[in-house]
């Protein structure tokens, strides 16, 4: 396998504290020297004016396949992942069939081989058919290599259900990620409830819907003291709810989307189905809220929740199109414009969420460039000023709502395993 230096970059390594100009050496798919290097090598890239981080990893995808393989498949997935600069992601266990059983989460990793592009990782479904009454084949499936355990797009309904779920998991050493959403509260809703969904007649998503939930779950894991992720928080309650909880010193950890930090149910006056997701999009004191808690480290790491869609589904009217935002591809500028921008953190923070954080909430030994380790890294252009256009993108799917968007920052080369998978 080739030798690669990067020179002359600002390298940005979080779980050693680094941030210097300095030089990185890949040899034999590892890292083999990081510092002021001057050695003859295969391959050469400079990064002057670039930041040069740990491979970023994205732990909320959905790859669509198995079942919906015209959406987004593993393949074209893996493609807008090193594209957008993340060397590893972690696929949803929502597909159709779910993610249930050691064969599943075994074809999930045979087919992210195959690519050839990112890691792949999966989580399994919690309960059977995620319908939220019998537990999965836990056991199995993480002894197959699942990272964890979600009904991803279904809160677990019953609280004895997910206490038994968090019981098992801690048989594993695993932990549970969930949709906090309580569908006495969400019901048939379709976007948050509020003064915009009555003037639009539309069936709301009350917040208590997700704070609720994770306010049950939150006394679960009092009483078990096992590792708990909350997905995709999205209201001012639960960012208080995860404050309390984090003071207690509890097992759990938390995600946010860039929709979340940088759209509002404003966006969904005209009906335009690109702005329904799930959980929905809040007011502009849940973003504010949302912008806070990253800004005091109570978020544990950034995501894309890349949900891609056919744009014949989201033609329908807004009742009946599917929840989602295809956005893998321009995350990383979405995130400086929501965060960085702004200065509610620096890039060492924003490559810390991206990196390290959420390979140990996942328990992966990734997200960092530490001697010895799998040379996945990530050259980012900071500067770099463009505008998206779904045209391009290397998903399947266009479902995006930052169609003319102009962002800022942008990866452009990904290397996974000491291999250049993409090159802008």
């Amino acid at each position: 396998m080739q030798e690669l230096l990067i020179k002359n970059g600002r390298v940005i390594d979080p779980a050693n504290n680094r941030d210097e100009k300095c030089d990185v050496l890949v040899s034999e798919g590892k890292i083999a020297d990081v510092g002021h290097i001057d050695k003859k090598v295969d391959t050469i890239i400079d990064a002057a004016g670039k930041l040069v981080t740990p491979g970023l990893i994205d732990i909320h995808v959905h790859f669509r396949e198995p079942g919906d393989e015209e959406e987004e498949t593993i393949a074209s997935g893996s493609a807008a992942a090193v594209a957008a600069g993340f060397t590893s992601v972690v696929c949803m266990p929502n597909t159709n069939p779910p993610i249930q059983s050691e064969t599943d989460v075994e074809y999930i990793h045979r087919k992210g081989r195959q690519a050839r592009k990112t890691h792949v990782y999966t989580m399994g479904s919690i309960t059977r058919n995620r319908e939220g009454v019998e537990l999965a084949e836990m056991g199995f499936m993480a002894e197959a290599g699942a990272v964890g355990f979600t009904d991803d797009g279904s809160g677990v309904q019953d609280p004895s259900v997910m206490l038994r779920a968090l019981k098992y998991a801690a048989m594993f050493n695993t932990f549970i990620a969930q949709h906090c959403q309580d569908n006495s509260f969400a019901r048939d809703g379709v976007m948050n409830a509020g003064y915009n969904s009555t003037v639009l007649g539309l069936p709301g998503i009350d917040p208590l819907a997700e704070e609720a939930m994770l306010w049950r779950d939150i006394q679960l894991v009092k009483k078990t003291n096992v590792r708990y992720h909350a997905q995709h928080i999205s209201t001012a309650g639960s960012v208080e709810l995860m404050r309390q909880a984090k003071k207690l010193s509890l097992p759990i950890t938390c995600e946010v989307t860039p929709h979340h930090l940088l759209l509002t149910d404003d966006c969904c006056a005209d009906y335009d189905t690109n702005y329904k997701v799930n959980p929905p999009l809040r007011t502009a004191e849940d973003v504010e809220a949302l912008k806070q808690a990253v800004r005091e480290g109570l978020v544990d790491a950034l995501v894309s929740d890349h949900a891609p869609h056919l744009q014949s589904e989201k033609e329908l009217e807004f009742l009946a199109a599917p929840f989602g935002i295809a956005s893998l591809e321009c995350t990383l500028g979405l995130y400086v414009k929501a965060l960085i921008e702004p200065k509610i953190i620096d890039w060492p923070v924003l490559i810390r969420l991206l990196t390290v954080n959420p390979a140990r909430i996942i328990g992966v030994d990734k997200g960092t460039l530490s001697l010895g380790k799998q040379a996945d890294v990530t050259v980012i252009n900071p500067d770099l000023q463009y505008t998206v256009d779904t045209a391009t993108f290397h998903s399947k799917s266009r479902n995006c709502p930052y169609q003319g968007w102009k962002l800022k920052a942008k990866a452009e080369i990904t290397i996974v395993g000491g291999e250049i998978r993409f090159q802008a």
